[in-house]
């Protein structure tokens, strides 16, 4: 289990092979799903789970200003930090244990 925390504005893109099988759970904030067609989908809240295995999703999309959280369920566990060069874009990935301390 690992946690996506995405600054206000900005869009990571799903890449089908690092989320297969994953689960999300928005924990904070909002999330809108944007499909693979270019066109957006769904807003989803604070408590909204949803898969993203055979779903179309191409990219989340903090549509605020704050940051927002998903929790992300996968089969196996890992850890990873990911920075984007595009200044709005950036995202990290934590361990759930890192979380809880902050």
């Amino acid at each position: 289990m690992w946690t996506l925390a995405l600054r206000g504005g900005a869009r990571v893109a799903v890449v089908a092979a690092e989320w297969r099988d994953a689960f999300a759970v928005v924990t904070r904030g909002r999330v809108q799903l944007e499909l693979r067609d270019g066109e957006s989908g769904p807003v989803l809240g604070r408590g909204a789970g949803f898969w993203l295995r055979g779903t179309g999703v191409r990219a989340l999309r903090n549509p605020g200003r704050r940051t927002a959280r998903v929790r992300i369920v996968t089969p196996r566990a890992r850890t990873a930090t990911c920075q984007s060069a595009h200044p709005y874009a950036g995202y990290r990935m934590m361990e759930e244990r890192r979380e809880q301390h902050e």
